[in-house]
């Protein structure tokens, strides 16, 4: 925002054709919807949860990341499924790392994708590279991990998982880590949660579209998924609360690359921020207030170990 003008950000604002809005918000809650589905089928090795449930121990951990820095938000939606599966988190927690795997995949995908139809400048070309090499890897460890043989190779003996003092308690928790990604197998699991992470994508990037629909910038479709895969790459490192900041930085630099000023394209972050967050704090309030705890109950049961 340095050295913009601000009535052209305020003209722009004017401008903006409010019957975009609501199919946006509409799209970007189906997108967590997607996600609440994703979680219930990954979670079935470890206990049955509504999709329900599910999508609302998601916005509660959202909300959470929108207050606090570092996604400690995670924590708090694994609390949630945990309470009501009733299991402690390190059972959880490999149902939320395949689905960012998940999520991975079908961002490099759409990367390499969009690298082969947009030209865009070798730094982005070298990010795209990094991120698919890393979702390689983790597509390796995951297939790694559904071998039998590898998982009592890292697991070990059952005593030695729970021996008492600092360090058992770590194995346990890697225990239940490996245990609990070798267990969500079966096409059951996988084919109906591979579909609801690439229903998150799709919703999130017409959810954007829809907002640059609004704002009329001149930039074609392609162009419009590629800023939008720009910023969800750029903010996929854990940050400041609701990732101000970097949400405004890469939505700015990725519609510079695709001729739009300074002016409008800082404008349009504004918008695209407070068009697709406000309503997430809204409904994680609710989630929150729909659950009986208090995000300092939470965080004293965190402490706790419960």
């Amino acid at each position: 925002f340095h050295d913009i003008s601000w009535r052209t950000m305020l003209r722009q604002l004017q401008g903006v054709e409010l019957r975009w809005l609501l199919p946006a918000i509409a799209a970007d809650i189906f997108s967590y919807c997607c996600q609440g589905v994703r979680w219930r089928y990954l979670l079935k090795p470890a206990g049955k949860i509504s999709s329900l449930k599910a999508t609302q121990a998601i916005y509660v951990g959202l909300f959470v990341n929108e207050i606090l820095p570092m996604r400690v938000g995670e924590l708090a939606a694994a609390f949630l499924a945990g309470r009501w599966l009733r299991l402690p988190i390190a059972q959880v927690l490999p149902s939320m790392l395949v689905g960012r795997l998940f999520d991975g995949v079908w961002l490099a995908l759409a990367v390499a994708a969009l690298l082969i139809l947009v030209p865009l400048p070798s730094e982005l070309k070298w990010a795209g590279d990094l991120f698919g090499l890393a979702t390689a890897v983790g597509i390796a460890l995951f297939l790694l991990l559904l071998i039998p043989g590898v998982r009592k190779r890292l697991v070990g003996g059952e005593s030695s998982a729970r021996d008492s003092g600092v360090l058992g308690t770590l194995r346990g928790w890697f225990a239940d880590l490996v245990n609990g990604i070798h267990e969500i197998r079966g096409r059951g699991i996988l084919i109906p949660a591979a579909a609801a992470s690439l229903g998150v994508l799709v919703f999130q990037t017409l959810a954007f579209w829809c907002v640059i629909a609004a704002y009329r910038l001149p930039v074609t479709v392609l162009a419009g998924v590629a800023v939008f895969l720009i910023v969800h790459l750029g903010t996929a490192i854990p940050n400041a609360p609701a990732n101000v900041g970097s949400f405004q930085l890469f939505t700015v630099l990725g519609l510079g690359l695709f001729g739009i000023e300074k002016d409008l394209a800082a404008g349009f972050s504004a918008g695209v921020f407070l068009v697709l967050t406000v309503p997430l704090w809204l409904i994680g309030l609710f989630a929150l207030s729909r659950t009986g705890l208090t995000l300092r109950g939470m965080r004293d049961q965190l402490r706790r170990g419960a």
